[in-house]
């Protein structure tokens, strides 16, 4: 169900040069728009005969999904709709859009896949980082994502949140009774540790700190401004993080001449 993803990842085809991807891509844009008009005429149709049993609610709920059709009418999108929409909506138009195009002006997907081939050489013949890389990379920035480790003696392992989130949020991430019994959380920028070599010998330089709860936990990215990760978290139990890495984002793939999305 498109409605339940997070993201919307659009294959545009520029290499068979029989279409043109920005005139797919406004293509679908509009489709998405005309399936977020129909969706929310039906919800209309549908609550204005269960509001006319006088329920004040319902009659709220009519009158503002009547201005969101009128919005679309315009042929708006619900990204600019200004406020918020109702949850049940799930609006197609006001996901992050991330569009691709597999050909010589976008992404070369027969030579991702001849340098698949060859593993950890494939480093060698790019001039920078792989489709895949960079995919995540944009799908990262248009969601506002970051990622984070918990790093222990035997592994380190990358977590993902929402850019703004704290160290609570990171902890219920790993495991939830961490987050129940959480107080504070050791943190160390991610070069540090790795120039270190270890959590004794960062720790012997003063390169780790406590956090409270409230503390906005950063990206890791290389050159990131004060790129740092959570490394232990600290609870009534003193518990170490460690886990696996777990995803908790979707992604819709669609074609750029798609049938009509409902």
């Amino acid at each position: 169900n498109l409605r339940q993803v997070d993201a919307l990842l659009v294959a545009l085809d520029g290499f068979s040069g029989t279409r043109v991807p920005a005139d797919d891509l406004e293509t679908l844009r509009l489709e998405l728009l005309v399936a977020d008009r129909d969706h929310v005429e039906r919800r209309l149709e549908r609550v204005a005969k269960q509001a006319k049993s006088g329920d004040l609610k319902l009659k709220q709920e009519v009158a503002e999904l009547e201005r969101v059709l009128a919005h679309l009418d315009a042929g708006r999108s619900l990204a600019d709709w200004p406020g918020e929409l109702p949850a049940e909506l799930e609006p197609l138009t006001a996901k992050p859009l991330l569009a691709l195009e597999n050909g010589p002006q976008g992404i070369d997907l027969k030579l991702e896949a001849e340098l698949a081939e060859l593993g950890d050489h494939a480093a060698g013949f790019r001039e920078g980082a792989s489709a895949l890389e960079d995919i995540v990379r944009r799908l990262s920035e248009e969601l506002g994502l970051i990622s984070f480790f918990t790093a222990g003696e035997k592994e380190t392992r990358a977590w993902t949140l929402r850019r703004g989130q704290t160290a609570l949020d990171a902890a219920a991430t790993v495991h939830s009774d961490l987050a129940r019994g959480f107080i504070r959380c050791e943190v160390i920028r991610w070069d540090d540790l790795v120039e270190a070599g270890s959590h004794t010998e960062a720790a012997r330089r003063g390169l780790q700190r406590l956090e409270g709860k409230t503390y906005e936990v950063q990206a890791f990215w290389a050159g990131g401004p004060g790129s740092s990760a959570p490394t232990a978290a600290s609870s009534s139990r003193s518990s170490r993080c460690r886990s696996s890495l777990r995803s908790r984002f979707s992604c819709g793939l669609l074609s750029g001449s798609s049938q009509m999305i409902h």
